[in-house]
């Protein structure tokens, strides 16, 4: 079995999320209230019974996800007796879950993981008050497609970008929400049915975002990295990265450029990798792996039954 541990971005959140495995593992509570004490807050009372608006708030949301695909890895570790991550071929995620990949595999501390996203959360939200932007599925289109209809609209003063390369025949375009309304109607014309505007404050992962990551950069150079034990795939170069300093310097140029989502999953693919396991609240990245892989063994760990069928799986690892 060659086994990538694959992590989520922001839209995986509800509340309950992670509440099962904290009642019942201490390795998952652990997670939790390491992550309360780091941040001096009571993230995890907000996840388990808070108000769905604040978990959505983005820096709420970023560590929170984090702590989930943390606590679900952290109890794989208690129950096997070793770490499996050490064992996988590769770690991955999607968007902030670059950040809980390279925690699981060692590169930053599960401290450092919760700091670095609650202030990347906010700084996006921040940067997101500034401009009118927000973003945009569109679905049953390829990206080459998708680039042609974002030439035809945009303008200078007015641009749109490709945020997410997700899946085949799912491309999230972020920028001016005029241009979106444009956008939809010109894939209309041609004959796609579902344009989506998503719910969130900005122009996520567009250069839109410049002054988030101008927030970001003396944070991420003070921040010490190691080498990650397994290869972590960059959203920036879809290809895997274990040097500090560039993968500082992905962190940095993600917040403004395009999640290669699809592209990391068949680099992943075409190296031998046949097994998918996702750490998450939810199924999100297993439904865009299994669009880009189908004939791949995928599985999401994110309750107890779930749990189990992970453990039973990696037991012969």
């Amino acid at each position: 079995m060659k086994a990538a541990f694959i992590f989520s971005g922001q839209g995986s959140q509800s509340i309950g999320m992670g509440e099962e495995l904290y009642r019942n593992f201490k390795a998952a509570k652990d997670v939790f209230d390491e992550v309360d004490d780091t941040l001096n807050m009571h993230l995890s009372e907000l996840m388990f019974r808070g108000d769905l608006k604040e978990l959505t708030k983005t820096e709420n949301a970023q560590p929170a996800i984090m702590t989930v695909g943390m606590a679900i890895l952290r109890t794989l570790e208690q129950e096997l007796g070793f770490n499996p991550i050490q064992k996988s071929v590769y770690a991955a995620g999607h968007s902030l879950g670059e950040y809980t990949a390279l925690c699981a595999a060692g590169s930053m501390t599960l401290a450092d993981a919760a700091k670095l996203l609650h202030l990347r959360g906010w700084a996006m939200a921040w940067a997101s008050s500034i401009i009118y932007g927000g973003m945009s599925a569109v679905l049953g289109l390829s990206r080459e497609q998708v680039e042609i209809l974002i030439k035809k609209v945009s303008t200078p003063e007015q641009r749109l970008f490709i945020a997410n390369d997700n899946c085949p025949g799912q491309i999230i375009v972020s920028g001016d929400k005029e241009k979106l309304a444009l956008l939809k109607e010109e894939a209309e014309k041609i004959g796609v049915k579902k344009v989506i505007l998503l719910a969130v404050s900005g122009a996520f992962h567009s250069p839109y975002m410049e002054p988030a990551a101008n927030e970001m950069f003396e944070v991420l150079e003070k921040v010490i990295l190691l080498p990650p034990k397994v290869p972590v795939i960059s959203n920036v170069t879809a290809a895997p990265e274990t040097n500090p300093e560039r993968i500082k310097k992905n962190l940095l140029i993600q917040i403004t450029s395009t999640v290669r989502w699809r592209e990391s999953v068949e680099f992943m693919q075409k190296q031998g990798t046949d097994t998918f396991i996702e750490c998450a609240n939810g199924k999100i990245m297993a439904g865009l792996i299994r669009r880009t892989c189908p004939d791949k063994t995928i599985l999401s760990v994110g309750d107890i039954d779930s749990l189990q069928q992970a453990l039973n799986l990696l037991s012969t690892f």
